[in-house]
């Protein structure tokens, strides 16, 4: 494990929230499962300031080998009952930041069980699985002055979850589709 430099997110993410959340499975179930209509998605870029996105409620996928990467520039990473229901018969990996006010949240989910979840106002750990016990063992040796969980941590996480190294490259580099879901039908 090599420490990641999410340096970029600092930039123009800074002050704002988002959550990106990582689900094994094609980007048209992932849109279905919302409640959405795959046909009423659009093609375009990952946002260079999360002030670019398309519409301020629309979200973007986009695959990245056999998941699918989903960039929201709101809460839905962070709703239980959104990412326990995406991840039925799947794995699931939610992270989201506001950073402004210091605030991480991860979530890690397996066929609509949440199994590890960290974060809050006061950044309290929820018990660390042993599947995770030597992985956070790890990423604590790489990063062991206090950091905040979005500046590298969690990316880490989410790579040892996912097999996915989140880098401005791969995101920047990826053709995303652009669309709304009614928040009513997510699940």
């Amino acid at each position: 494990m090599q420490p990641l430099d999410a340096s970029w997110l600092r930039g123009e993410y800074a002050e704002e929230f988002y959550s990106f959340i990582y689900i094994r499975a094609a980007p048209e179930q992932v849109v279905a499962r919302l409640g959405g209509r795959w046909e009423d998605f659009t093609p375009g870029p990952f946002p260079d300031d999360p002030d670019d996105h398309p519409v301020c409620e629309s979200f973007g996928v986009a695959a990245i080998g056999d998941w699918t990467f989903v960039f929201d520039p709101g809460w839905l990473g962070t709703r239980e009952d959104v990412i326990t229901g995406l991840s039925e018969g799947t794995r699931l990996v939610s992270q989201a930041v506001l950073a402004i006010k210091g605030l991480d949240y991860f979530y890690w989910c397996e066929d609509g069980e949440i199994r590890f979840a960290w974060g809050d106002e006061d950044n309290h750990f929820e018990q660390t699985s042993d599947e995770l016990a030597d992985t956070m063992a790890e990423i604590y040796s790489l990063y062991p002055s206090r950091l905040d969980f979005h500046e590298g941590p969690a990316f880490l996480l989410v790579e040892h979850l996912t097999g996915i190294r989140v880098t401005e490259r791969l995101l920047k580099g990826s053709t995303f589709m652009w669309g709304v879901v009614p928040e009513s039908a997510a699940p």
